[in-house]
């Protein structure tokens, strides 16, 4: 019997017993000739029965099959052996087998030189291109002509031909039978199959070749794989026959035979794409539909959103994926995910590019897609195939964008006498021309000049008298679209110089200065405001866009003066639509769908950019950004348990379609996150119903909370921690800051109406890092209640201190943890002093020991306030956080 792993098997085994049946036998441990274990077994007397149980305890570790080195003279296929080596390997050179079509197949084979491991891949791989497996139950091994002349074979016949082949070609190698262990994946592969649906085991057959200096290496052909951790060798032989599982000798008689083979997953530790047991899940799921109703009883009105970050799934190694915050795969990758989120939680919504945040030392201001939708189900935007794919390239010219603008002009009822073309200022690029060397180019470029170079030359190769876009006038007042003309002391519009779209470059300061009728200027909407349902606009801008046709409005002289404009250009072939900023909604989604109506009509896609709509709370918005090394993703804010766990598996499963993914190494080979993080935002649904508002205790208390339990900082935190990082704690950085909290902390007010501006004033110039930036801080109020502007005052606390988790069901825990507290310090505020740690804050906390005992005093506070946590749902971030590097 030869069902024990041999002594070289890679997987490690932990236990192994076999039973036979009858108990009346001798057994004798031993090992062939090469080294195999068998038992031989001697029955005194004869039995009716003959059982076989096998068991065996392994560590499936994930192992590299190309974790190995060659001898040097090896490194290239072909090589010759060392004569003592190839002595040595004798029997594993023997060629059995010289058939014709044998021939033929390795005559077609690409014998060039080539590193030995590419070879090996290669000669795999088209074995099992070459052949199609078939579970065959016939005794014996075919023959490699009949295997080549059927091109079907069982596991042990592609083993065989490979043995044939490899020999053929000047490789010791030899036939190995043994287990082969499947299990099923957590995760469906976007690469290929995903494996078995179920855990699976049974008896296998694979090649082994013989490597200077690496020994031998396993090959399974029937995958076109290395064999890894799920191959277990039982046998290695030169010969299939001396690698039988089980012979013997019996009487002649009737025989029933059956086997089996089943797998059992004794113990799993967390890994990040299974962070949790069903069990575990369901208890986890279960808890935060019971803090769900809790909220719900004491009117707490909690709204939970986030800020995911996920990086490329094929390039971690790029400027893109690490440090830089733009690049060219980064914005095809956040396109491509900005669509499968439109379709996923935006349906009937619509795509907005536009420039976002502008970092010191950045050329320009970074892009941001926002992806926006209502909320009471309506459409923004009916077609999204009208929505032009970044990604790809249309043939747009200028006749089309003047034909677009026309048509959009009579749509809203404004006269197209105001469509302005807009030019490029000759007089600067005539300059800029006359400074170059004169043995350059002006109209060509490299990819590596700077920007102000492409810029001069894409000008110039167009041609200075040719409109780079055009302009039309436009705001709404009085229920109407309005517009004007535009006048200007050079005669035309010459646009400001540079490269960003032609609505950041409109020369505002040379429109009139003191106009006779104005419109008023925009305003920001108060967001404390009561505001009506929205209306409906997609038949009234159909209507409208079907009556254009052989039409002109003539321009009114009398009509206010409009100093706000939408913009139409071609850029990349694209044509895109520089939209006006708008002070209402209503305004901003009627000109929505009337562009929808013209795109229709002329059968063009659009690239909607510029000013988004108003901040408003009838709408959601989720908008995808670049940040260095990362994408993220500023997730709509939900209020029920139910939503938030939706969206999360929603988000990291469009992510994960769009080849984005959650974790990266470091040089070291050990787990990180994103390194962008996961901030958590808290606050309302509407900023009025904000809980820290309402109650600025709350915002004590989670202080509080997170000052006395370091862990809370250190166990979700990143790899950059401390006074100079992201996310510092109150403690981290000025000691005083401790005294002056305590002192806020003494300001609020208790049992009485609270002002909604009092929490942002008695902590803003506390809740910052070193340098006095309030955005870089473990709690970050800059969108609680702004002094500087009505989009600032949102009544969202965000939580900075969070590392992005690899699972969604990882964030969820954390999201459920930070709702469970405010529940409880809703009902309980938790007011105490706060801990001077000094040293120890970094002499212990940054130790597995220390943030696994403040962990355990969380859950049993928890557990105290009738939460049922568990230590072990904490599990996988000690996991991910404190990895195991080995045992003594």
């Amino acid at each position: 019997i030869r069902l024990r792993p041999a002594p070289h098997s890679r997987t490690p085994i932990e236990a192994y017993s076999m039973k036979i049946t009858p108990e009346n036998h001798f057994i004798n441990w031993q090992q062939d000739p090469y080294g195999n274990y068998v038992a031989r077994i001697v029955f005194p007397d004869k039995v009716k029965e003959f059982g076989i149980d096998v068991e065996v305890i392994a560590d499936l570790v994930s192992i590299n099959p190309f974790d190995f080195f060659v001898e040097e003279y090896a490194e290239n296929f072909p090589f010759v052996y060392k004569d003592e080596l190839k002595s040595e390997l004798t029997p594993y050179f023997e060629i059995t087998e010289k058939g014709k079509k044998l021939k033929k197949f390795i005559k077609k084979l690409d014998l060039k030189e080539r590193k030995i491991n590419d070879f090996l891949v290669y000669l795999n791989i088209e074995i099992y291109k070459h052949l199609k497996y078939t579970v065959r139950l016939e005794a014996g091994v075919q023959a490699c002509e009949v295997t080549l002349d059927k091109k079907l074979g069982s596991c042990r016949d592609y083993a065989w031909l490979f043995v044939q082949v490899l020999r053929s070609l000047g490789l010791a190698a030899r036939f190995v039978s043994g287990y082969l262990v499947q299990l099923k994946q957590d995760e469906k592969s976007l690469d290929g199959p995903s494996g078995p649906e179920e855990d699976f085991t049974d008896l296998h057959a694979w090649t082994e070749v013989y490597l200077p200096g690496a020994g031998w290496v396993g090959l399974d052909a029937t995958s076109g794989l290395f064999a890894g951790e799920g191959h277990i060798p039982l046998a290695c032989t030169a010969h299939y026959d001396g690698a039988h599982a089980i012979e013997g000798l019996s009487d002649k008689c009737e025989t029933e035979f059956d086997f089996s083979n089943t797998v059992t997953r004794i113990f799993e530790s967390p890994r990040v794409t299974k962070p949790y047991r069903d069990d575990q899940w369901n208890a986890i799921y279960q808890l935060g539909f019971d803090v769900d109703e809790e909220l719900e009883e004491h009117d707490v009105r909690l709204s939970m959103g986030g800020e995911p970050t996920f990086v490329s799934i094929d390039d971690m190694e790029s400027e893109q994926w690490n440090t830089d915050a733009d690049g060219p795969e980064k914005r095809a990758l956040a396109d491509k995910l900005s669509r499968k989120l439109l379709g996923s939680f935006g349906k009937g919504g619509m795509l907005h590019y536009a420039q976002g945040k502008w970092y010191p030392g950045e050329p320009v201001p970074r892009w941001q897609t926002s992806i926006i939708w209502r909320k009471d189900g309506k459409s923004i935007w009916k077609d999204p195939s009208l929505f032009a794919n970044m990604n790809e390239s249309y043939a747009y010219t200028r006749e089309d964008a003047l034909k677009f603008i026309n048509t959009l002009a009579l749509t809203l009822k404004v006269s197209n006498e105001n469509v302005i073309n807009a030019y490029e200022d000759p007089v600067y690029y005539i300059m800029k021309e006359a400074e170059l060397p004169i043995d350059v180019d002006p109209s060509d470029f490299d990819v590596d000049d700077e920007s102000e170079r492409k810029t001069i030359a894409r000008v110039l190769s167009q041609g200075l008298s040719k409109p780079t876009g055009f302009v039309l006038p436009l705001n709404y007042a009085e229920s109407q679209w309005m517009s004007s003309s535009w006048e200007f002391r050079r005669g035309r519009l010459l646009l400001i110089p540079g490269d960003s779209p032609l609505g950041l470059r409109l020369p505002m300061d040379s429109l009139i200065e003191d106009p006779e009728n104005e419109l008023a200027p925009h305003f920001e909407p108060d967001l404390f405001a009561e505001v009506p349902e929205l209306a409906k606009f997609h038949k009234r801008a159909k209507k409208r866009a079907k009556k254009t046709d052989d039409i002109s409005l003539k321009n009114n002289p009398n009509s206010m003066f409009v100093r706000t404009a939408l913009n139409i250009e071609i850029r990349d072939g694209k044509l895109y639509i520089f939209l006006p900023p708008l002070d209402h909604t209503n305004a901003f989604l009627d000109l929505i769908a009337s562009i929808e109506a013209v795109a229709r009509k002329l059968d063009i896609k659009v690239v909607l950019e510029g000013y988004e709509p108003a901040h408003d709370l009838r709408l959601d918005t989720i908008k995808v950004t670049p940040d260095p090394g990362v994408i993220e993703v500023n997730i709509q804010p939900v209020t029920s348990w139910k939503s938030l766990t939706d969206n999360f598996f929603t988000l990291y499963k469009d992510a994960k379609e769009s080849r984005l993914g959650t974790e990266k190494f470091m040089l070291d080979g050990k787990h990180t996150g994103t390194g962008g993080g996961n901030h958590v935002t808290i606050g309302a649904m509407k900023p009025s119903d904000s809980p820290l508002l309402r109650r600025p205790e709350l915002l004590r208390s989670l202080i509080t909370f997170w000052q006395h339990h370091p862990g809370l900082s250190y166990l979700f935190s990143g790899a950059f921690i401390g006074p100079t990082s992201q996310a510092p704690r109150v403690d981290e950085g000025r000691l005083e800051n401790l005294y002056e909290l305590e002192i806020a902390f003494s300001q609020i007010p208790v049992d009485e109406e609270v002002p909604f501006w009092i929490t942002d004033r008695l902590f803003r110039h506390m809740l910052t890092d070193i340098t006095g930036n309030t955005h870089r801080s473990e709690f970050c109020i800059d969108k609680l209640y702004s002094p500087d502007s009505s989009s600032g005052r949102l009544g969202i606390l965000e939580l900075r201190a969070f590392d992005m988790p690899p699972h969604p069901k990882m964030a969820l825990m954390q999201n459920l943890l930070i709702r469970t507290l405010v529940s409880l310090f809703w009902r309980k505020p938790y007011k105490h002093k706060l801990v001077r740690w000094g040293t120890q804050l970094h002499d212990k906390f940054l130790l597995e020991h220390y943030v696994k005992e403040d962990i355990k005093d969380i859950v049993a506070f928890l557990n105290n306030e009738g939460y049922n946590f568990e230590l072990d749902w904490f599990d996988p971030f000690f996991e991910f956080r404190f990895p195991l590097y080995g045992m003594a």
